[in-house]
């Protein structure tokens, strides 16, 4: 793996003052490294995110955000040649144990993908109800609820309540992708995963889902990868800096956008490389 430091771009601060919030964290990552092979993606991130908040992580493309990602589900060993060191803890569970299903972890870890991936043959309500068929029985009304409750917070509603058994593929992009969120949030997730949701939308459906985002966080403890500066400012309540894999700094966003504490971050943000 390249070295994170160059010439150009001094080395990060310590890990140890890479602190964020005092409040506990919902999910946290203890010396997370994660591999392709005997390739290495991301490098010894120690990372917590507190409950309720909007955590964002940014870098250049390349840099392992989206990795570190789908390791918090458990989606990363689904990849070729994708394992981990270290420990992914939610509510301090390690939800890497041999006993943990990780069917079931990818519903108390939901994710929401770079693109919209509506399933093309189900309707906007089946698309919804999906995640909530997997061994739970529920009576037709309580789904009708679960489904409705969903689209509302997914900021959805209003625009689908007549054309619920209409193909989803009808939709826009960006009601695709509200659709998607609505679809991970209905079987109650604690955390919500968001790989880049908004990079395939204009900028109105890139604005409904950043208010979407916002208001969701009462609900969700929310983690976005995003490569757009002024989204992870607008949105989120802490913000984690990547670079070559490795864990830069960290921080409240307003700290790591106005005053941050290494020269790579501040590089990065002010537009000097990547």
């Amino acid at each position: 793996m390249t070295p994170l430091t160059t010439s150009a771009l001094p080395s990060p601060v310590p890990a140890a003052s890479l602190t964020t919030t005092s409040e506990p964290p919902r999910l946290r990552t203890d010396k997370l490294t994660a591999m392709y092979g005997k390739s290495t993606a991301v490098s010894g991130v120690t990372l917590g995110f507190p409950a309720n908040q909007v955590h964002a992580l940014i870098g250049p493309s390349g840099c392992g955000k989206s990795t570190f990602l789908r390791c918090l589900n458990r989606t990363h060993e689904l990849s070729d040649g994708g394992w981990i060191t270290g420990r992914v803890l939610l509510d301090e569970e390690d939800v890497y144990d041999a006993r943990v299903s990780a069917m079931v972890l990818r519903r108390r870890i939901g994710m929401v993908f770079q693109r919209p991936t509506p399933f093309p043959t189900m309707s906007v309500y089946d698309n919804v109800a999906a995640g909530l068929r997997a061994g739970v029985r529920l009576r037709r009304g309580e789904t009708d609820e679960i489904v409705e409750r969903a689209l509302r917070q997914a900021a959805l509603w209003d625009e689908v309540k007549d054309r619920l058994r209409g193909s989803a593929m009808a939709l826009s992009g960006g009601q695709q992708q509200r659709l998607c969120i609505a679809r991970t949030i209905a079987p109650a997730p604690e955390v919500v995963l968001l790989d880049e949701p908004t990079s395939a939308l204009d900028p109105q459906g890139t604005q409904r889902i950043e208010e979407v985002v916002v208001e969701l966080k009462g609900d969700f403890t929310i983690v976005i990868v995003t490569h757009n500066m002024q989204q992870a400012a607008r949105t989120s309540d802490t913000t984690t800096f990547f670079y070559l894999g490795t864990m830069v700094e960290t921080g409240a966003t307003r700290q790591i956008f106005t005053a941050p504490r290494n020269e790579q971050t501040e590089a990065y943000i002010t537009g000097r490389f990547g």
